[in-house]
């Protein structure tokens, strides 16, 4: 028998790349319409971020619960975890995740002013590559329009997008949000697209790469844009 170390993670997949690709197509399938109202609620997600104010932020938080929650019983849960023996401890991650939302969007404090440009821009561009180019990757790879990856139907793109709300709100507690959507790209889905040698691996992990500095520059000094600026007192 070989020695351990001369394996790599492709002789450690479960399951071909066709098998991979066979989950979202079931997955969409199952749940029509719904991929319809995800693509709306893409929508719905976008024109919030882009509006801006408490309001829509809370809004926008607790659409993302929602959509976590749904990835973690649906996704994770239902259809990977047959598979994938790691995906029930993704669908726990995803559960706290959707808890934590939930709170912040329930009880914490917002900053009406917008965000600074630059990180607002950068998250409402991953807010729409979530939306709209997350998508379009299975046709353009020939796998045709069933197996498309959608935002609430989806890990990667609902991470994405995730990520990117979280750049245009100001809110004292949304740097705590931040490292469970972060994990995503790197975690072990996108090691098994690049074993199955999936020319789109690289794509999720780029995107939220930037997100790093981001979070540090925008949260840990304080809630607002700069060193020292604090959120104002909620307003009962």
């Amino acid at each position: 028998m070989s020695e351990w170390w001369t394996y790599s993670l492709r002789d450690l997949l479960l399951f071909s790349s066709r098998t991979y690709t066979r989950l979202f197509e079931l997955h969409n399938q199952e749940w029509w319409p719904l991929p319809l109202f995800a693509l709306a609620l893409g929508a719905v997600l976008f024109a919030l971020a882009w509006r801006g104010g408490e309001r829509a932020g809370r809004a926008l938080l607790l659409v993302l619960a929602a959509c976590w929650l749904w990835v973690a019983w649906a996704w994770h849960a239902q259809r990977y975890a047959p598979i994938n023996w790691a995906a029930e401890y993704f669908a726990w991650a995803w559960g706290v995740q959707a808890v934590l939302l939930g709170l912040v969007a329930w009880q914490g404090r917002f900053d009406a002013a917008p965000a600074a440009a630059l990180r607002r821009g950068f998250g409402l561009f991953l807010v729409g590559a979530a939306w709209v180019i997350y998508p379009l990757l299975a046709p353009l790879l020939g796998r045709g329009w069933t197996p498309a990856e959608l935002f609430g139907m989806a890990p990667d793109p609902t991470a994405l997008a995730t990520l990117g709300v979280l750049l245009t709100i100001k809110q004292r507690q949304a740097g705590g949000l931040f490292p469970i959507p972060a994990a995503v790209p790197p975690d072990q889905r996108e090691a098994t697209l690049w074993a199955m040698d999936a020319p789109e691996f690289w794509i999720a992990p780029l995107a939220s790469l930037p997100c790093g500095p981001a979070f540090v520059l925008a949260y840990l000094p304080g809630c607002g844009d700069k060193p020292g600026t604090q959120c104002p007192p909620r307003v009962a």
